[in-house]
């Protein structure tokens, strides 16, 4: 995605805010508020990750290779992961190993 299209989404996501802006204002009903809410924190959320996943893809094909480039990895992965609503995975510490995590049915059994 260009810087423009880029430029031209958050634009549209202003204009959302400042729609939200007046429906507040205007004394809206909730539910149409929070539907508005919802769907300009579902454009950023969008927004969001076509940005790290952009730069997660520039990143990885940049540092290949290079010094410190796991630690640079990790980290951007960590940004991106922590994106995501549900995020639970903390980035190892960097001059460590990644361990491998046993399956659950290893686990369980």
């Amino acid at each position: 995605m260009s810087q423009e299209q880029v430029l031209t989404r958050l634009r549209k996501i202003e204009g959302q805010a400042r729609g939200l802006q007046r429906m507040v204002s205007e004394g809206r009903d909730c539910e149409s508020i929070l539907t508005q809410v919802m769907a300009a924190r579902a454009a950023l959320d969008k927004i969001a990750l076509t940005i790290a996943a952009e730069h997660l893809d520039q990143c990885i094909m940049g540092l290949l290779g290079e010094p410190n480039s796991r630690t640079r990895i990790l980290r951007t992965m960590e940004l991106f992961l922590k994106l995501s609503p549900s995020h639970s995975w903390e980035a190892p510490e960097c001059d460590t190993e990644l361990e491998e995590v046993p399956s659950e049915t290893a686990a369980s059994g």
